[in-house]
């Protein structure tokens, strides 16, 4: 029982960052139905701004998680009015090849300027030491992983249930064009709603990076996951893309240690549970089963 809560543990802070980065997939899927393929490396950029607000100018995890967000939700905003606004109106395919350039772009650019290598944050970047409950121990970084995502998940519950923009993302969402004749700026609502996804991408990459070494290439695995598990909990659904970022973590933790051989193909259980639920639940746990408009 010991060796399960702790292992439970585990997958409950790497399904936490999968979470965190679910929400934007999920969020900007459903206002605009598209698949942000570049968003994994928006959460690479977010490790490197804090690498280097760490290493470079010496801040602490906080300061350096906050202007990770900032720097994140500023890029996606500039991604969203430069690389798909333009192409709202172009057929789903182009912004899908469009989504994979950009992703491509992040990744040569942050690849220009700080190389291939692979960089570690500082040893004390991170919290540190563990708390101990009986025969359990409990690594610290890993309470506030989960403790951060936390935070952040019931913030972005409120901002969408409870504040003026966050009823326009859900017009936005479920009708358009509905949502305009009503007076609701479209554009600023996919705006904020790729602001919002791009920070909760930044805090994540900094978690991420706290725990892996980080590399300009670092993005792709974590956003496939991520990108998996929002199918998991329903695309669409953010109460779908918590619980499968959540179920994600688990299940690939939980294979991980159950075997020498399981551990050695752990990352293709995100591939594996992708096929299974879009051949028995294609609309995810959570997902609603909506007909598509013609």
């Amino acid at each position: 029982m010991n060796q399960f809560i702790q292992q439970l543990i585990n997958g409950l802070s790497i399904g936490s960052i999968y979470a965190l980065v679910a929400l934007g997939y999920t969020m900007v899927y459903g206002i605009i139905k598209l698949i942000n393929f570049a968003h994994g490396d928006i959460l690479m950029v977010g490790a490197f701004a804090g690498y280097i607000t760490s290493s470079v100018f010496g801040l602490s995890l906080f300061p350096s998680i906050i202007i990770a967000m900032a720097f994140c939700l500023l890029l996606g905003v500039v991604i969203e009015r430069v690389a798909y606004r333009p192409l709202r109106k172009a057929p789903r395919i182009t912004l899908l090849i469009t989504a994979i350039g950009v992703s491509f772009l992040l990744e040569y650019v942050m690849m220009y300027f700080f190389k291939a290598d692979a960089r570690s944050y500082k040893p004390d970047f991170f919290i540190t030491g563990r708390i101990v409950l009986g025969e359990i121990s409990i690594p610290k970084d890993q309470l506030f992983i989960m403790a951060c995502t936390l935070v952040m998940m019931i913030i972005l519950t409120l901002i969408i249930r409870r504040t003026k923009m966050g009823r326009a993302m859900r017009a936005v969402s479920s009708d358009r064009d509905a949502a305009l004749l009503m007076g609701v700026s479209v554009d600023k609502t996919i705006s904020f709603t790729f602001m919002l996804g791009s920070a909760l991408a930044g805090a994540a990459g900094v978690m991420y990076g706290a725990i892996f070494k980080i590399s300009p290439l670092m993005g792709m695995q974590p956003g496939i996951k991520a990108f998996v598990a929002a199918i998991f909990g329903g695309i669409g659904s953010v109460p779908g893309a918590m619980l499968g970022g959540l179920l994600l973590g688990i299940i690939e933790t939980f294979a991980a240690v159950s075997s020498s051989t399981m551990s050695a193909y752990k990352d293709a259980i995100a591939f594996l549970i992708l096929v299974i639920i879009l051949l028995v639940r294609p609309n995810g746990l959570l997902g609603k089963n909506n007909a598509e408009k013609v």
